[in-house]
């Protein structure tokens, strides 16, 4: 949630800070903000509500030139404060400090009453405000001193020691003016290394167009940022320490639209080449690799009894879906849960457990706090007077250098390739076929499964990226569809087995991008319930793959059917369903397997969700009131 760049260099940043704010939009764009030391060392402030345009607009539309070669900068996802001009950052205390943040300050209501107390003045509603009035205090000791009685990074230091909650920090400060603060702990931050600049941004794809090659902050950490030198300290000791500098492999086009109009439609079309990625020296023709999961893996899966899969949203629903693959492939128990519900009770934890976290950003709030607690629970090595010193924690994750792939005792990275769009895709694709590998390794270490099956599933995960081409050449038949729902508000998805998970996931991306209530159900469900909401104007979107199910996923669709509902079916061209007036049959795939089917029915939905969304007029890679990588809880 929120975007931050800031950057000090020889030339004006203002252009590169607005560059990074476009590239970090996805992270949230409520309203933005851009702060900077002018050569008069002076802080001057723009602020709009709104996107990244709007902050343009009111840049263009100054007397005189906004530069300087110090500044600071946001996109913002509200939290505290409802969106608008005077709740945006930076804020800005007494004009001589600003700040930039992301996370929450959980106490901030206290420190606020106290700042109060001290003649310092609000103008926000937002948890924000107290982390710049904290750092004036401790710089000046008083809201109205004239001089400073330490520089930044001693300043920001005392004020970090306040603060209950997350952050990502940017600060300057105008009697510092040859520096640049930041500081992170619970949300991700990056230094950009430049010659004779530097910058910090939340994503690496913010500071692309500037340099390749980036320091990643770990928790606690705080730096002082100058033109030719980063020094890097614990916040707590001051003692400094050293973080290594490492080369991004991405490139400016893998973030840039290129031929498509919205990054969903571009990363939807970019499955097939993510999953390629993603099993690129994971697996022979024959055979999975249990290297991939790294060194400890063999001896970590040999002595594992059941899986404990931890997620939140679309990772949620991978999750769901390997809960089937692991009962049916390797006969483990697999429970699933939502990240926000297991940090918040008292989990029966049994030992021999692997705990599977799974997030896109790798620094999801609450799966990342979930795995601590884990890890937590392992280390006091009792629990219930039994002893837990044999549970273990694996990380699936498209990002290397986040939060949770440093938490975890084995860790697999996808290659989706960055993800811009808010809805995700190819993620949730390449978290798919992930689990199918990890489950897989896992029965092949315990003898359950035989060579022939490990061979059916490499070989099936192989024609996979085909699969997915040939379901997206369904677009044009979707888009067609997608004209049916330009009056409708409400949506059914049902589907069976493994397909019910993948209409969860087709629900979310419809209500996500076109604001259009969905439900999904289990299709045997239906009458207990649901069908009570069927009538002309409720479409059903149904996933029928030619499965040992579909004679009874049929009977559920004569069900609909008898009270006057609109069907959509998403069904294999073998099967015998056929469309009619109100029954519209999609034949969209062919020789689909048990693990290769959900993830290309998958694919269907996220093309319909995108094409009603144009039809609806909304949004698509922005959609309201949500964020791409959700870093508070």
């Amino acid at each position: 949630m929120c975007g931050i760049v800031g950057g000090i260099a020889e030339r004006n940043v203002t252009p590169i800070l607005m560059e990074g704010l476009r590239r970090l939009e996805y992270r949230g764009y409520d309203s933005s903000g851009l702060a900077l030391i002018t050569a008069e060392q002076q802080l001057e402030r723009v602020r709009s509500l709104g996107k990244i345009k709007q902050l343009e607009h009111k840049i263009e539309a100054l007397t005189s030139p906004f530069s300087g070669h110090v500044g600071i900068a946001h996109t913002r996802w509200a939290t505290h404060g409802i969106p608008a001009e005077h709740n945006a950052h930076p804020h800005i205390c007494n004009h001589r400090v600003a700040v930039v943040h992301n996370g929450i300050i959980e106490n901030y209501q206290s420190l606020k009453q106290q700042q109060k107390a001290q003649g310092y003045r609000f103008t926000s509603e937002t948890d924000t405000e107290v982390v710049a009035h904290a750092i004036y205090q401790a710089m000046y000791q008083s809201p109205t001193a004239d001089k400073p009685l330490q520089d930044s990074l001693s300043a920001v230091r005392e004020a970090l020691a306040q603060f209950q909650g997350a952050y990502a920090l940017g600060v300057v400060a105008t009697d510092d003016p040859e520096t640049l603060i930041a500081a992170r702990k619970g949300s991700p931050l990056v230094i950009g290394i430049g010659i004779g600049e530097h910058f910090i941004a939340s994503d690496v794809s913010a500071l692309l167009p500037v340099t390749q090659n980036f320091i990643f902050l770990e928790d606690g950490d705080i730096a002082r940022i100058s033109r030719d030198k980063v020094d890097i300290f614990r916040s707590e000791t001051g003692e400094p320490v050293v973080r290594p500098v490492k080369e991004s492999s991405l490139n400016i086009t893998s973030v840039e639209l290129g031929e498509h109009r919205h990054y969903m439609h571009k990363e939807i079309f970019e499955q097939p080449q993510a999953v390629v990625d993603t099993l690129e020296g994971r697996l022979t023709q024959d055979q999975v690799l249990v290297s991939s999961f790294g060194p400890l893996a063999e001896s970590i899966f040999n002595r594992l009894d059941r899986i404990h899969i931890i997620a939140c949203g679309t990772s949620y629903h991978a999750g769901l879906v390997a809960r089937y693959w692991a009962e049916d492939i390797i006969g483990l128990p697999c429970q699933v849960e939502v990240a926000s519900e297991f940090r918040y009770r008292n989990p029966v934890i049994e030992n021999n457990t692997l705990f599977v976290t799974i997030s896109q950003s790798g620094e999801t709030a609450d799966t990342l706090a979930a795995l601590q607690q884990i890890k937590a629970i392992r280390q006091h090595g009792k629990r219930q007077e039994r002893r837990l010193d044999n549970i273990s924690t694996l990380s699936i994750c498209n990002v290397a250098e986040s939060s949770l792939t440093r938490e975890a005792d084995l860790v697999f990275l996808t290659h989706a390739g960055p993800e811009i769009g808010v809805a995700s895709t190819k993620a949730f694709t390449t978290q798919l076929v992930a689990l199918a590998l990890m489950l897989t390794s896992i029965g092949k270490v315990q003898n359950r499964v035989d060579s022939e099956r490990e061979r059916l599933i490499s070989q099936g995960l192989q024609k996979l990226p085909n699969l997915i081409q040939q379901a997206l050449i369904n677009e044009a038949e979707i888009q067609e569809i997608a004209r049916d729902f330009a009056d409708k508000q409400h949506a059914l998805f049902l589907g069976r087995g493994t397909m019910y998970p993948i209409a969860l996931e087709g629900a979310l991306k419809l209500k996500e991008i076109s604001y259009i209530h969905a439900e999904a159900y289990p299709a045997g469900e239906l009458k207990h319930g649901p069908l009570a909401l069927i009538d002309e104007s409720m479409p059903v979107i149904a996933i029928a793959p030619l499965d040992d199910l579909l004679e009874k996923l049929k009977s559920n669709l004569q069900e609909v059917k008898a009270r006057g509902g609109q069907m959509i079916v998403f069904e294999d061209e073998h099967s015998d369903l056929s469309s009619e007036p109100s029954f519209k049959v999609v034949k969209a795939t062919s020789n689909v397997g048990r693990i290769t089917a959900p993830i290309t029915y998958n694919i269907l939905l996220q093309l319909l969700s995108y094409h009603v969304a144009l039809i609806k007029g909304t949004d698509v890679d922005q959609p309201r009131n949500l964020a791409k990588s959700v870093t508070v809880e």
